[in-house]
Protein backbone atom coordinates (compact mmCIF):
# COMPACT_ATOMS: atom_id res chain seq x y z
CA UNK A 1 0.00 0.00 0.00
CA UNK A 2 1.69 3.79 -1.13
CA UNK A 3 0.82 6.71 0.28
CA UNK A 4 0.89 9.63 -1.94
CA UNK A 5 2.16 12.55 0.17
CA UNK A 6 1.00 15.95 -0.71
CA UNK A 7 3.19 19.00 -1.30
CA UNK A 8 2.95 21.45 1.40
CA UNK A 9 0.63 24.27 0.88
CA UNK A 10 2.62 27.36 -0.42
CA UNK A 11 3.25 30.88 1.43
CA UNK A 12 1.51 33.26 1.33
CA UNK A 13 2.89 36.58 0.59
CA UNK A 14 3.99 38.98 3.29
CA UNK A 15 6.15 41.66 3.64
CA UNK A 16 8.70 42.44 6.08
CA UNK A 17 6.43 43.02 8.94
CA UNK A 18 4.55 39.90 8.23
CA UNK A 19 1.55 41.07 6.49
CA UNK A 20 -0.12 40.32 3.36
CA UNK A 21 -1.28 42.80 0.49
CA UNK A 22 -4.62 42.71 1.85
CA UNK A 23 -4.17 44.61 5.07
CA UNK A 24 -3.14 47.71 2.70
CA UNK A 25 -6.09 47.64 0.65
CA UNK A 26 -9.27 49.43 1.82
CA UNK A 27 -13.22 49.68 0.64
CA UNK A 28 -14.01 49.12 -3.18
CA UNK A 29 -13.64 52.22 -5.67
CA UNK A 30 -16.76 53.93 -6.46
CA UNK A 31 -14.76 56.22 -9.02
CA UNK A 32 -15.25 55.95 -12.64
CA UNK A 33 -13.93 53.29 -14.44
CA UNK A 34 -10.17 54.18 -15.57
CA UNK A 35 -10.23 56.70 -13.44
CA UNK A 36 -6.58 57.86 -12.69
CA UNK A 37 -6.97 58.23 -9.00
CA UNK A 38 -7.17 54.38 -8.90
CA UNK A 39 -4.10 54.17 -9.94
CA UNK A 40 -2.58 56.22 -7.59
CA UNK A 41 -4.37 54.30 -5.11
CA UNK A 42 -3.09 50.88 -5.97
CA UNK A 43 0.91 52.87 -5.98
CA UNK A 44 0.33 53.99 -2.52
CA UNK A 45 -0.95 50.32 -1.33
CA UNK A 46 1.87 48.87 -3.13
CA UNK A 47 4.84 51.56 -1.39
CA UNK A 48 3.39 50.95 2.18
CA UNK A 49 3.09 47.04 1.69
CA UNK A 50 6.57 47.21 0.34
CA UNK A 51 8.11 49.27 2.99
CA UNK A 52 6.70 46.75 5.25
CA UNK A 53 4.61 50.28 7.85
CA UNK A 54 1.92 49.00 10.21
CA UNK A 55 -1.52 50.51 8.93
CA UNK A 56 -2.78 51.37 12.39
CA UNK A 57 0.38 53.54 12.25
CA UNK A 58 -0.68 55.82 9.41
CA UNK A 59 -2.78 58.58 9.58
CA UNK A 60 -4.98 59.40 6.29
CA UNK A 61 -6.64 62.76 5.48
CA UNK A 62 -8.76 64.50 3.24
CA UNK A 63 -11.02 67.34 1.83
CA UNK A 64 -13.76 67.17 -0.55
CA UNK A 65 -14.11 66.26 -4.35
CA UNK A 66 -13.44 62.83 -6.40
CA UNK A 67 -10.07 62.76 -4.79
CA UNK A 68 -10.68 63.03 -1.06
CA UNK A 69 -12.97 59.87 -1.63
CA UNK A 70 -9.30 58.00 -2.23
CA UNK A 71 -8.36 57.07 1.25
CA UNK A 72 -11.28 54.82 1.92
CA UNK A 73 -9.56 52.80 -1.10
CA UNK A 74 -6.68 52.17 0.78
CA UNK A 75 -5.08 50.67 4.07
CA UNK A 76 -8.63 50.15 6.11
CA UNK A 77 -7.06 49.55 9.34
CA UNK A 78 -5.59 52.99 9.18
CA UNK A 79 -6.91 56.08 11.27
CA UNK A 80 -8.90 58.35 9.21
CA UNK A 81 -10.23 61.86 8.63
CA UNK A 82 -12.27 63.43 5.91
CA UNK A 83 -12.02 67.03 6.36
CA UNK A 84 -13.88 70.17 5.14
CA UNK A 85 -13.54 71.40 2.09
CA UNK A 86 -9.68 72.63 1.53
CA UNK A 87 -9.23 72.57 4.81
CA UNK A 88 -7.43 69.12 5.19
CA UNK A 89 -4.13 70.49 6.15
CA UNK A 90 -5.54 72.21 9.34
CA UNK A 91 -6.36 68.94 10.60
CA UNK A 92 -3.16 67.43 9.36
CA UNK A 93 -1.44 70.01 11.07
CA UNK A 94 -3.06 68.88 14.59
CA UNK A 95 -3.00 65.25 14.10
CA UNK A 96 0.96 65.51 13.27
CA UNK A 97 1.19 67.47 16.35
CA UNK A 98 -0.69 65.24 18.38
CA UNK A 99 1.06 62.33 17.63
CA UNK A 100 4.70 62.63 16.07
CA UNK A 101 5.10 58.87 15.95
CA UNK A 102 2.25 58.92 13.42
CA UNK A 103 2.73 59.03 9.56
CA UNK A 104 0.31 61.07 7.93
CA UNK A 105 -0.92 60.89 4.30
CA UNK A 106 -3.30 63.23 2.89
CA UNK A 107 -4.84 63.47 -0.40
CA UNK A 108 -6.26 66.27 -1.75
CA UNK A 109 -6.96 67.60 -5.15
CA UNK A 110 -6.42 70.77 -7.69
CA UNK A 111 -9.53 72.49 -6.67
CA UNK A 112 -9.42 71.17 -2.67
CA UNK A 113 -5.77 72.32 -2.84
CA UNK A 114 -5.96 75.66 -5.45
CA UNK A 115 -9.36 77.14 -5.27
CA UNK A 116 -11.26 77.08 -1.50
CA UNK A 117 -7.91 75.25 0.26
CA UNK A 118 -4.75 77.08 -2.00
CA UNK A 119 -4.64 79.67 1.48
CA UNK A 120 -4.41 76.48 4.14
CA UNK A 121 -1.90 74.82 1.36
CA UNK A 122 0.45 77.97 1.45
CA UNK A 123 1.10 77.57 5.46
CA UNK A 124 1.19 74.05 5.28
CA UNK A 125 4.28 74.17 2.90
CA UNK A 126 6.07 76.78 4.58
CA UNK A 127 5.66 75.46 7.69
CA UNK A 128 7.51 72.13 6.40
CA UNK A 129 5.04 69.90 8.52
CA UNK A 130 5.93 65.73 8.26
CA UNK A 131 3.68 65.00 6.01
CA UNK A 132 2.65 62.94 2.39
CA UNK A 133 0.52 65.52 0.47
CA UNK A 134 -0.75 64.12 -2.84
CA UNK A 135 -2.67 66.22 -5.43
CA UNK A 136 -4.56 64.18 -7.50
CA UNK A 137 -4.49 66.57 -10.26
CA UNK A 138 -6.65 66.49 -13.49
CA UNK A 139 -7.11 70.16 -14.28
CA UNK A 140 -10.98 70.07 -13.87
CA UNK A 141 -14.17 69.92 -11.02
CA UNK A 142 -14.93 66.14 -11.79
CA UNK A 143 -17.43 65.91 -9.04
CA UNK A 144 -19.45 68.86 -9.89
CA UNK A 145 -19.20 68.15 -14.15
CA UNK A 146 -16.10 69.41 -15.00
CA UNK A 147 -15.40 72.65 -14.68
CA UNK A 148 -12.30 74.67 -14.99
CA UNK A 149 -10.19 74.00 -11.82
CA UNK A 150 -7.16 76.62 -11.05
CA UNK A 151 -4.80 73.71 -12.55
CA UNK A 152 -6.80 74.18 -15.86
CA UNK A 153 -3.93 75.21 -18.62
CA UNK A 154 -4.48 78.90 -20.10
CA UNK A 155 -6.11 78.23 -23.84
CA UNK A 156 -7.64 74.35 -22.49
CA UNK A 157 -11.19 73.56 -23.79
CA UNK A 158 -14.00 71.96 -21.59
CA UNK A 159 -16.40 69.52 -23.20
CA UNK A 160 -18.77 72.23 -23.40
CA UNK A 161 -16.57 74.17 -25.80
CA UNK A 162 -15.80 76.63 -22.82
CA UNK A 163 -12.03 77.67 -23.58
CA UNK A 164 -10.15 78.72 -19.94
CA UNK A 165 -8.65 82.40 -20.37
CA UNK A 166 -7.02 82.15 -16.83
CA UNK A 167 -3.14 80.65 -16.43
CA UNK A 168 -2.90 78.17 -14.23
CA UNK A 169 -1.59 77.85 -10.75
CA UNK A 170 1.99 75.69 -10.69
CA UNK A 171 1.62 73.41 -7.45
CA UNK A 172 4.95 72.49 -7.66
CA UNK A 173 6.62 75.98 -8.21
CA UNK A 174 4.20 77.17 -5.42
CA UNK A 175 5.47 74.30 -2.89
CA UNK A 176 9.49 75.09 -3.83
CA UNK A 177 9.04 78.90 -3.40
CA UNK A 178 7.25 78.50 -0.13
CA UNK A 179 9.33 75.88 1.88
CA UNK A 180 8.62 72.39 1.50
CA UNK A 181 11.37 70.18 1.71
CA UNK A 182 10.12 68.01 -0.80
CA UNK A 183 8.58 68.45 -4.62
CA UNK A 184 7.57 65.99 -7.10
CA UNK A 185 5.72 65.38 -9.95
CA UNK A 186 4.69 62.15 -11.88
CA UNK A 187 1.61 60.92 -14.01
CA UNK A 188 -0.67 57.66 -13.18
CA UNK A 189 -0.17 56.45 -15.72
CA UNK A 190 3.86 55.69 -14.53
CA UNK A 191 3.43 52.78 -12.09
CA UNK A 192 7.32 52.48 -11.51
CA UNK A 193 8.32 55.80 -11.30
CA UNK A 194 5.11 57.07 -8.98
CA UNK A 195 5.77 53.88 -6.74
CA UNK A 196 9.45 55.11 -6.28
CA UNK A 197 8.65 58.74 -5.78
CA UNK A 198 6.05 57.17 -2.63
CA UNK A 199 8.49 55.10 -1.03
CA UNK A 200 11.43 58.04 -1.17
CA UNK A 201 8.18 60.07 0.56
CA UNK A 202 6.84 57.85 2.97
CA UNK A 203 10.86 57.84 4.25
CA UNK A 204 11.32 61.69 3.99
CA UNK A 205 11.00 63.83 7.27
CA UNK A 206 9.50 66.96 6.23
CA UNK A 207 6.45 68.24 3.85
CA UNK A 208 6.17 65.63 0.62
CA UNK A 209 3.92 67.82 -1.74
CA UNK A 210 3.51 65.58 -4.93
CA UNK A 211 1.53 66.21 -7.82
CA UNK A 212 0.30 63.57 -9.85
CA UNK A 213 -1.15 64.40 -12.97
CA UNK A 214 -4.31 62.13 -13.18
CA UNK A 215 -7.45 61.50 -15.83
CA UNK A 216 -10.25 62.27 -15.52
CA UNK A 217 -11.65 60.11 -18.11
CA UNK A 218 -15.45 61.69 -17.83
CA UNK A 219 -14.74 65.15 -17.80
CA UNK A 220 -11.34 66.40 -19.05
CA UNK A 221 -10.49 63.47 -21.69
CA UNK A 222 -11.23 65.06 -25.02
CA UNK A 223 -9.70 67.39 -28.00
CA UNK A 224 -9.38 70.32 -26.46
CA UNK A 225 -7.88 69.67 -22.88
CA UNK A 226 -4.34 70.30 -21.81
CA UNK A 227 -4.61 68.50 -18.92
CA UNK A 228 -4.04 64.36 -17.63
CA UNK A 229 -4.14 62.54 -20.70
CA UNK A 230 -4.76 64.83 -23.42
CA UNK A 231 -1.95 67.48 -24.41
CA UNK A 232 -1.90 67.11 -28.75
CA UNK A 233 -4.97 67.55 -30.69
CA UNK A 234 -4.80 64.32 -32.66
CA UNK A 235 -8.62 63.76 -33.06
CA UNK A 236 -12.11 64.99 -32.63
CA UNK A 237 -13.64 64.63 -29.20
CA UNK A 238 -15.40 61.30 -29.43
CA UNK A 239 -19.29 61.52 -29.20
CA UNK A 240 -20.90 59.90 -26.60
CA UNK A 241 -24.00 59.98 -23.99
CA UNK A 242 -22.28 62.14 -21.15
CA UNK A 243 -24.55 59.99 -18.81
CA UNK A 244 -22.37 57.17 -19.71
CA UNK A 245 -19.12 56.14 -18.47
CA UNK A 246 -17.15 53.73 -20.98
CA UNK A 247 -14.58 51.26 -18.81
CA UNK A 248 -10.94 52.45 -19.93
CA UNK A 249 -7.58 50.01 -19.94
CA UNK A 250 -5.26 51.73 -17.62
CA UNK A 251 -2.34 53.36 -18.90
CA UNK A 252 0.82 52.86 -18.23
CA UNK A 253 3.76 53.64 -19.31
CA UNK A 254 8.09 53.28 -18.81
CA UNK A 255 10.38 55.48 -20.55
CA UNK A 256 14.34 56.54 -19.75
CA UNK A 257 15.09 59.20 -17.48
CA UNK A 258 16.09 62.05 -19.41
CA UNK A 259 13.83 61.38 -22.05
CA UNK A 260 10.07 63.02 -23.48
CA UNK A 261 7.50 60.23 -24.20
CA UNK A 262 4.16 60.87 -26.25
CA UNK A 263 1.51 59.19 -24.20
CA UNK A 264 -1.14 57.60 -26.55
CA UNK A 265 -4.74 58.21 -24.79
CA UNK A 266 -8.22 56.59 -25.21
CA UNK A 267 -9.43 59.23 -27.71
CA UNK A 268 -6.46 58.63 -29.45
CA UNK A 269 -5.06 62.21 -28.41
CA UNK A 270 -1.81 62.41 -26.95
CA UNK A 271 0.11 63.86 -23.94
CA UNK A 272 3.92 64.91 -23.61
CA UNK A 273 5.90 63.66 -20.62
CA UNK A 274 9.43 64.70 -19.75
CA UNK A 275 11.23 62.67 -17.49
CA UNK A 276 14.34 64.26 -15.40
CA UNK A 277 17.90 62.62 -15.54
CA UNK A 278 20.46 61.19 -13.34
CA UNK A 279 22.21 64.41 -14.25
CA UNK A 280 19.59 66.51 -12.14
CA UNK A 281 20.26 68.03 -8.93
CA UNK A 282 16.71 68.28 -6.69
CA UNK A 283 18.83 69.83 -4.12
CA UNK A 284 19.53 73.06 -6.03
CA UNK A 285 16.11 75.13 -5.77
CA UNK A 286 16.54 77.85 -8.50
CA UNK A 287 17.33 74.97 -11.11
CA UNK A 288 14.34 73.18 -10.07
CA UNK A 289 12.13 76.65 -10.30
CA UNK A 290 14.29 77.27 -13.79
CA UNK A 291 13.54 73.23 -14.95
CA UNK A 292 9.62 74.15 -14.20
CA UNK A 293 9.18 77.27 -16.09
CA UNK A 294 11.75 75.89 -19.37
CA UNK A 295 9.25 72.53 -19.04
CA UNK A 296 6.27 74.95 -19.10
CA UNK A 297 7.17 76.93 -21.78
CA UNK A 298 7.51 73.84 -24.33
CA UNK A 299 4.16 72.85 -23.07
CA UNK A 300 5.62 69.50 -21.16
CA UNK A 301 5.70 68.14 -17.85
CA UNK A 302 9.16 67.42 -15.80
CA UNK A 303 8.47 64.29 -13.91
CA UNK A 304 9.99 62.67 -10.83
CA UNK A 305 11.64 64.34 -7.43
CA UNK A 306 11.77 68.13 -8.65
CA UNK A 307 13.13 69.61 -5.05
CA UNK A 308 14.39 67.79 -1.66
CA UNK A 309 15.93 69.42 1.24
CA UNK A 310 16.41 66.29 3.28
CA UNK A 311 18.20 68.06 6.21
CA UNK A 312 15.93 70.92 6.60
CA UNK A 313 14.30 70.89 10.22
CA UNK A 314 10.41 70.15 10.10
CA UNK A 315 7.42 71.66 11.86
CA UNK A 316 7.10 69.48 14.89
CA UNK A 317 10.88 69.59 15.80
CA UNK A 318 11.15 73.65 15.17
CA UNK A 319 8.33 73.81 18.14
CA UNK A 320 10.58 71.96 20.56
CA UNK A 321 7.92 69.27 21.62
CA UNK A 322 8.52 66.17 23.87
CA UNK A 323 9.22 62.96 22.09
CA UNK A 324 6.45 61.15 23.61
CA UNK A 325 3.11 61.86 21.58
CA UNK A 326 1.19 64.89 23.02
CA UNK A 327 -1.85 62.44 22.44
CA UNK A 328 -0.53 60.35 25.61
CA UNK A 329 0.64 62.66 28.29
CA UNK A 330 -1.27 62.14 31.24
CA UNK A 331 -2.54 65.31 33.28
CA UNK A 332 0.36 66.27 35.68
CA UNK A 333 2.88 66.70 32.52
CA UNK A 334 0.15 68.57 31.03
CA UNK A 335 -1.38 70.79 33.25
CA UNK A 336 2.01 71.47 35.42
CA UNK A 337 0.71 72.83 39.42
CA UNK A 338 1.01 75.85 41.30
CA UNK A 339 4.45 75.48 42.16
CA UNK A 340 6.02 75.20 38.40
CA UNK A 341 3.67 78.40 37.58
CA UNK A 342 5.30 80.23 40.61
CA UNK A 343 9.11 79.44 38.93
CA UNK A 344 8.05 80.35 35.95
CA UNK A 345 6.32 83.82 37.21
CA UNK A 346 9.57 84.08 39.15
CA UNK A 347 11.85 83.82 36.59
CA UNK A 348 10.33 87.26 34.76
CA UNK A 349 11.32 89.19 37.84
Amino acid sequence: MSTTVQPPAPGKKVNRIGLEPVAYRGGKTTLCAGCGHNAITERIIDAFYDLGVEPTDVVKLSGIGCSSKSPAYFLGSAHGFNSVHGRMPSVSTGAVVANRKMIAIGVSGDGDTGAIGVGQFVHLMRRNLPMIYIIEDNGCYGLTKGQFSPTADLGSKQKSGVINDLPPIDTCTLAIELGASFVARSFSGDPKQLKAILKAAISHRGTCMIDVLSPCVTFNDHEGSTKSYQYAKDHEEPVADMDYVPFFEEISVDYNPGTTTAVTLHDGSKLLLTKLNEQYNPTDKSAALSLLRETSTRGEFATGILYLEPDKQDFVDLLGLVDEPLAFLDESKLRPGRAALQEIMESFR
